[in-house]
């Protein structure tokens, strides 16, 4: 179970002094969550925070969900769901019921066994950690600190940020860890639009401060997650989560490259991975693309290179990884001109339509998405572009226009002179797409399975 990290606390905090004492308070603690006797604070509730608000409601927990947001409190007590994966019938129930509770006043606190933090945690454009909500956050926290209270982070940041940041803050108040208070960490796991994995089923790995931190958190975390798996300490859970999304990173810029590699080699990349992927053992299939984004993959990995900077080591895989995958949208741009040269046009007064803008498929989260820089790129040269996307009704380029989604029809991609897909969503029939396009540039091989036309289709 979870322990002190090699370092010990923060200095000025103080363990529990009495074991035995401590035992006492944790296991107080974990019979009023059991029996759902225990009231939840979550304190964040964008794509993170509110399913899992939701998840430990529907498990018997009464929560306050605390957003600093009054629009998307406002909208959430009239049961409107700002998260895909939380349906508005969902939480209109639990608002209903009054087991969950958005709010945007931090004093529900006072009443409060445990809380959650779930807020942003993005890089700043030096690439280094922005931690400035975590800190907000604990603050408010620290202010209705009481005996018998946990607190878990379960935003993603680098490793030591727990013991480090929130751990003085707390022990500040004069409260004992492991005693008066509890601290954990656990990283969030969401994959949204995951039909297959949610927030009950998807394994949570767990760190406390101490053995009794851990323990308690534990039992928190039982009541809405079907497999908890605990690690040693919080600087092990942190690490995990880091070490998840870095694998992806590097994964991806790996198979990036290749694709670049196939191009110049005049091979099929989609077909050398396909027969790669027939090997029973060794081999992953990772596929190429326009570039990475949303919250995680781009970012998460930067937060562990910014912390190995600070011990003199320079995380070389992230860096050379974050590098190849920041140049594919233009890699995609710089294909773009090769398809339009071959059509005898130029990009200059080029109609080109981009089908998907969101970073991955069936969201409409655009966070960090590949195709905001393609669009900005083309623009940048004269392009006419307009866009379709099912989930994304507009978009604002930085240093441009704000784009609206268009009608995504036949009349549309006739009078296109190229149409790049860029975030291959299911809803799209590709069939129709390719027979009505002049050209087809496809960075995802989404039409692999289209026959009719397949002529007319270029692919990474």
């Amino acid at each position: 179970m979870p322990h002190p990290g090699p370092d010990g606390p923060a200095p000025g905090v103080a363990l529990a002094s009495a074991p035995r004492a401590a035992s006492r308070s944790a296991e107080a603690l974990i019979e009023k969550i059991r029996s759902r006797q225990a009231k939840l604070a979550v304190i964040g509730l964008g794509y993170v925070g509110l399913p899992l608000a939701c998840e430990f409601a529907r498990g018997g927990i009464t929560v306050e969900g605390i957003d600093v947001d009054s629009g998307r409190v406002a909208g959430l007590k009239s049961g409107r769901s700002h998260v895909q994966d939380v349906p508005d019938e969902h939480l209109t129930a639990l608002i209903r019921d009054g087991i969950l509770r958005p709010t945007d006043d931090f004093s529900v606190l006072a009443g409060c066994d445990a809380c959650i933090i779930c807020v942003p945690t993005p890089l700043r454009k030096t690439r280094d950690p922005d931690i400035s909500y975590i800190v907000a956050a604990v603050e408010e926290v620290a202010r209705y600190l009481h005996p018998g209270f946990l607190v878990v982070l379960e935003s993603t940041t680098y490793p030591g940020t727990t013991e480090e940041v929130l751990l003085p803050k707390l022990g500040a108040t004069g409260l004992k860890i492991g005693d008066d208070f509890f601290l954990a960490f656990s990283p969030e796991r969401v994959d949204p639009g995951n039909s297959s994995f949610h927030t009950r089923n998807t394994p949570k790995i767990l760190g406390g401060v101490t053995e009794s931190c851990g323990r308690v958190a534990r039992a928190l975390y039982e009541q809405a997650i079907d497999r908890i798996i605990p690690v040693s300490s919080t600087r092990a859970a942190e690490m995990v989560k880091l070490l998840e999304n870095t694998f992806r990173s590097v994964n991806i810029g790996l198979v990036n490259e290749v694709a670049v590699m196939c191009d110049r080699l005049r091979l099929d990349v989609w077909e050398v991975i396909d027969a790669a992927a027939t090997k029973p053992f060794g081999f992953m299939a990772f596929y190429p693309g326009p570039g990475l984004g949303g919250h995680c993959i781009p970012i998460d990995p930067q937060y562990l290179s910014w912390k190995l900077k600070t011990l003199n080591y320079t995380a070389r895989f992230i860096e050379l990884a974050s590098e190849i995958n920041g140049q594919m949208p233009r890699y995609v741009v710089d294909k773009v001109v090769d398809v339009l040269n071959d059509l005898r046009k130029s990009v200059r007064g080029a109609r080109i339509l981009v089908l998907g803008v969101a970073y991955k498929k069936d969201v409409g989260d655009v966070r960090e998405s590949p195709a905001l820089d393609v669009i900005k790129l083309l623009a940048d040269r004269g392009a006419d572009i307009r866009y379709n996307d099912p989930y994304v009704s507009q978009i604002a380029i930085v240093g441009g226009p704000t784009y609206r989604s268009v009608l995504l029809d036949r009349g549309e991609l006739e009078a296109s002179d190229l149409v790049i897909i860029v975030t291959n969503h299911s809803a799209y029939d590709y069939d129709f797409i390719v027979r009505h396009s002049p050209c087809v540039l496809d960075t995802r091989n989404a039409t692999r399975g289209v026959t009719a036309g397949r002529e007319k289709v270029r692919r990474l």
